[in-house]
């Protein structure tokens, strides 16, 4: 292996780094809604996720139909999840629950 200077081995991580990655990277610790294959719906703040497209969620709550919804029960809370990718539909910001955190 060759030796060489420590700044030459660098690189830089915004250059490198995909868009998904910076996509990924920006939904840290926001609050996320999983929607499930089987209907179930998870809020949640997003910890972390992994190559098999697992995801982490903390502060979760399950709701079994529509979390917008007027009618039907409390959410369920779960605290920490572990969605395992192949179960998830869906994933998008959730700019309501966001805002009743703050």
């Amino acid at each position: 292996m060759a030796e060489g200077k420590p700044e030459e081995m660098r690189f830089d991580a915004d250059t490198q780094e995909s868009e998904g990655r910076r996509k990924l990277r920006s939904w840290l610790n926001k609050s996320l809604r999983v929607s499930m294959t089987d209907g179930r719906t998870l809020i949640g703040v997003f910890l972390c996720t992994d190559r098999d497209k697992n995801v982490i969620l903390g502060s979760c709550q399950e709701y079994i139909q529509d979390p917008d919804s007027t009618s039907g029960d409390d959410p369920r809370v779960l605290g920490l999840a572990m969605v395992p990718g192949h179960h998830i539909l869906k994933i998008e910001y959730d700019d309501i629950t966001a805002n009743q955190i703050m």
